[in-house]
């Protein structure tokens, strides 16, 4: 069942049928750049938002806010992704997911200690992982911009100062067929190591 609020805030609290384990999960999620013309429930979203807020942030600061950018307002802005030539593909995109570092609320003793961390951006990193495993769960296709104009952006969202754009995420469904594109990716030997 669906909750906006309570302790659940959203989440499913009955064990889904087709879930899939995380390995299978992360093999499927991709950078979709093809998108169906058809709208993204907003249960879904409310479902990939509801996870989000459960992402871990250093001493729980949770330095995000997302703005849903959906139907006629998604094509209006669609065009401030194009910059620099790329993602030609935004105009078909039916949900965009902006992705806002706010003020990080470091515990005093932390900050202190850690000022050349900027745990903002990587707590910014880790809830947009967790939005895209939530999408691929749900048969959702995403692709994360990096580039975009901040300035148009900002100012056709109203989107305040002190609020900066750090990434834009494209939702909607795949379209092009069901099994993802074989992964190039290194080989665990030259990531990782085991001492």
């Amino acid at each position: 069942t669906w909750s906006r609020s309570g302790p659940n805030m959203g989440i499913r609290t009955t064990e889904r049928k087709n879930s899939m384990d995380f390995y299978t999960l992360v093999q499927r999620r991709e950078s979709c750049r093809q998108y169906e013309d058809r709208p993204v429930e907003p249960e879904k979203i409310d479902q990939m938002l509801a996870c989000a807020r459960l992402a871990p942030s250093a001493c729980n600061s949770q330095p995000w806010h997302f703005t849903v950018v959906a139907g006629e307002k998604a094509r209006q802005i669609a065009p401030y992704m194009k910059e620099h030539g790329l993602n030609g593909f935004a105009e078909q995109v039916p949900c965009f997911l902006v992705i806002q570092e706010t003020k990080a609320q470091l515990a005093p003793a932390v900050a202190g200690l850690v000022d050349s961390q900027k745990y903002a951006q990587m707590d910014v990193g880790i809830v947009t992982a967790f939005l895209t495993l939530a999408a691929a769960e749900m048969g959702l296709g995403t692709c994360i911009l990096g580039s975009f104009s901040e300035e148009k952006i900002r100012e056709a969202l109203d989107i305040p100062p002190e609020r900066k754009v750090r990434l834009i995420l494209c939702v909607g469904y795949p379209d092009g067929g069901d099994a993802p594109r074989p992964k190039k990716r290194k080989e665990l030997s030259e990531i990782a190591e085991i001492l």
